[in-house]
């Protein structure tokens, strides 16, 4: 882990403060992706990207245009086994670098997908965390861990500047109400690489969670997949 304020914040907290509050930021808990993929039937592919800079140095990213690290080309790797023999018919990714790569690798192995043109939309970009991108979320998490959960895990409340779930949720729903209908009319499979707070809403949505429950869902950094069925 790249943290260069590590000592300063082991002085300043203690070790184990500081420990915890690493790992209670580093995705341990993450909730498995539901994968219902009947034959004959449209399906949506969901992932999120692999592991990058800021989230290897618990920085907000937000709409900061950063690169997967090695980690994260090696997660999308594991990944892109798993999607080698599925039939998938449309890619649509964030524009953001990590996303974007990710679906690359992703379907590095799909003959299927070779060829195909990946779709960049600006509404599965990352949440705007507005004037706490690049910024630490460790020293936010020992300093104010509750302003930082009722903004990270809270369903309406926007970072300063930034957008909340709520508006997030939003742009993502305006998508998938595009394509869904076209995957049935077309009867394609679609594939959507996304991040941590775009993939809430898709989760919510498909999932039938709670506003609370997507707030609060984890998912794990590329890997694995979700798929579901669009009926």
């Amino acid at each position: 882990m790249s943290l260069p304020e590590l000592p300063q914040l082991y002085e300043k907290y203690g070790k184990e403060k500081v420990d915890e509050a690493i790992s209670f930021l580093t995705y341990r808990h993450t909730t498995p992706l539901p994968k219902d993929e009947p034959l004959d039937t449209p399906i949506l592919y969901v992932f999120r990207h692999g592991q990058s800079q800021d989230n290897l140095d618990l920085l907000f990213s937000g709409w900061r245009d950063v690169d997967l690290t090695d980690e994260g080309v090696e997660q999308a790797e594991v990944l892109a086994e798993k999607l080698a023999d599925k039939k998938i018919q449309m890619l649509i990714s964030s524009d953001q670098k990590r996303t974007y790569k990710t679906m690359q690798i992703a379907m590095s192995k799909n003959l299927h997908a070779q060829g195909l043109e990946t779709i960049l939309d600006k509404r599965l970009r990352e949440r705007s965390y507005g004037d706490w991108q690049g910024t630490s979320k460790l020293v936010m998490q020992l300093e104010d861990p509750k302003g930082l959960a009722e903004v990270r895990r809270g369903w309406k409340k926007p970072a300063p500047n930034g957008e909340s779930l709520v508006d997030v949720n939003k742009r993502v729903n305006e998508l998938l109400d595009e394509i869904i209908p076209q995957m049935k009319e077309h009867k394609i499979n679609v594939a959507i690489a996304c991040s941590s707070n775009s993939i809430r809403p898709i989760r919510k949505r498909f999932e039938n969670l709670s506003e609370d429950e997507a707030a609060n869902i984890e998912t794990q950094l590329a890997q694995d997949y979700a798929a579901y069925p669009i009926k």
